[in-house]
């Protein structure tokens, strides 16, 4: 917390502005605005889910339709395609930044529409922070004319080529869960290029009532807008998410640092021209036993570790649905291990982890 956000929560009180709806809002999403500086339009919401669900609404998809997504990343990214009675289609990862593999996403595509369905929209994720390879996989969305929808949950505060993540796709999405960079609790936004389809998100987020002097609706709605009460503690937040992203930066060089000679340890580097948020820091070690031994030798000392997401193709709920495959999001949740990442560890604790890390080495 940055020691703001009350001010803006009571003064919420005060005003008796609870409601969906209010003068928090509204400076929220002109914070974020600001900050995104790329002429885009943001909508205050419930969650990174429900923007996303939004966008799927707004690009038209249904029921039978197909919508190819990222299989490394967390299921909200793909939940949302079901909710609207359509598939979702998994492409595998490539090596550089663990993000949707452009050549396997091209794959996909022409199988898909052999197969007489034309995938009508693409989740591609920045993942942990780090941005996708967004000119190559714009490429491939461009020349099959398919939009883009920007999953930015974990990337406030990342940078491709100079532009803000978050402003990248035909639609992008933000999350404030309570593990993200800044939080609002609970909470999201959806980001658009125009005023218009902003309008129309958030008239669909408010239940679609339609302009009458009775409760109206000729469309179906959804109660997916933020609180002023959530966006006070968004607006405090704003004033300290390019410090959060200053400290994960910080908390992956310290780790890093330490365990840059150790060799069966790797890194996930920046390629030329990205700047990640390093929302989470991860590792890769040198065999899925190695990341499972090192894990329960941490939890042993009460420090939390985490494998990296299992990919969605894995998961028991997507099994059933089409998957494009290289073998790198299945080696990556073999290998991989997330780190406490928190903008609130000490030195003190980063030093016990990396403490303890090394013991395992040292013993086994």
């Amino acid at each position: 917390m940055s020691g703001n956000e009350l001010s803006y929560i009571n003064e919420a009180f005060e005003t008796n502005w609870v409601a969906p709806l209010g003068p928090n809002v509204n400076g929220f999403e002109s914070d974020l605005q600001s900050y995104l500086n790329d002429n885009r339009h943001v909508a205050a919401l419930a969650s990174g889910t429900s923007a996303l669900h939004l966008s799927l609404i707004m690009l038209g998809v249904g029921i039978g339709d197909e919508v190819i997504c990222q299989s490394k990343t967390f299921s909200a990214s793909a939940n949302p395609i079901v909710y609207q009675g359509a598939s979702p289609v998994f492409v595998d990862s490539e090596r550089d930044t663990w993000n949707m593999c452009p050549e396997q996403l091209e794959i996909a595509i022409k199988d898909r529409i052999s197969k007489g369905i034309k995938p009508k929209a693409i989740i591609a994720v920045h993942l942990y922070g780090m941005p996708y390879k967004v000119d190559q996989i714009n490429e491939v969305a461009l020349k099959y004319s398919i939009p883009v929808i920007e999953d930015s949950a974990e990337s406030l505060g990342s940078l491709y080529k100079g532009k803000n993540c978050g402003t990248l796709g035909d639609f992008s999405i933000l999350s404030f869960n309570g593990n993200k960079i800044i939080t609002t609790s609970g909470g999201g936004a959806l980001v658009t290029k125009s005023k218009e389809l902003k309008q129309k998100a958030v008239f669909l987020a408010t239940q679609a009532r339609d302009d009458a002097p009775h409760y109206l609706h000729s469309q179906i709605g959804y109660n997916y807008r933020m609180s002023n009460i959530v966006a006070g503690i968004g607006r405090g937040q704003m004033t300290i998410l390019d410090s959060h992203v200053a400290k994960r930066r910080s908390n992956h060089q310290f780790y890093f640092d330490a365990f840059k000679h150790n060799n069966r340890i790797t890194f996930l580097q920046e390629p030329e021209g990205y700047f990640s948020n390093r929302w989470l820091s991860c590792i890769l070690l040198d065999s899925k036993e190695t990341r499972e031994n090192l894990r329960l030798a941490l939890e042993k000392e009460n420090i939390e570790s985490r494998p990296l997401w299992k990919p969605m193709h894995q998961q028991p709920v997507f099994e059933k649905y089409p998957s494009y495959l290289n073998g790198v999001s299945d080696e990556l949740f073999e290998k991989g291990l997330c780190l406490p990442s928190g903008s609130n560890l000490t030195d003190n604790e980063l030093e016990r982890i990396v403490l303890a890390i090394n013991a395992y080495f040292v013993t086994c």
